[in-house]
């Protein structure tokens, strides 16, 4: 079932992500964990020059970003399509001295938690996305780790 409902989709470049179906189950835990359960969660890995042009089409931001997500959720059941911009995370990882696969794992959960409801506007709703982040985080790592 969390195949089904999880997918990993490529746009405009190609990506391979790794462990696809640990990652299902993780994302479905905390999805669970939160009281949501998952109608439709798409992840579209693309290159920064598509994302930019999505966020300037239906954001009318002009910059580059690492995830814009599309929630269409409603009544806890998640239906949610996220673009991530494998470019924009290989140079965050790069910055912040991660592998890229961490850095991924952080922008693929944190579309996932604005689904949830978190917010990332005030210092004190970024610091609970961060502390959400971070035990998320903990939970993939519990994961691997078996």
């Amino acid at each position: 079932m969390e195949q089904e409902v999880i997918q990993f989709h490529c746009a405009d470049i190609s990506y391979t992500l790794r462990n696809k179906n640990l990652v299902r189950k993780w994302i479905s835990k905390v999805c669970i964990a939160h009281g949501y359960t998952i109608d439709q969660l798409s992840f579209v890995f693309c290159s920064d020059d598509y994302l930019l042009e999505i966020n300037r089409h239906f954001l009318q931001h002009d910059y580059y970003t690492d995830i814009i997500t599309f929630d269409n959720s409603s009544n806890k059941r998640l239906n949610v399509e996220a673009y991530i911009s494998i470019d924009r995370v290989r140079d965050n990882a790069k910055e912040l001295k991660l592998k890229s696969s961490e850095e991924l794992h952080r922008v693929m959960i944190h579309g996932v938690l604005h689904a949830l409801g978190y917010k990332d506007k005030s210092n004190k709703d970024i610091n609970r996305m961060r502390e959400a982040e971070n035990h998320a985080l903990q939970q993939w790592s519990a994961l691997i780790d078996v």
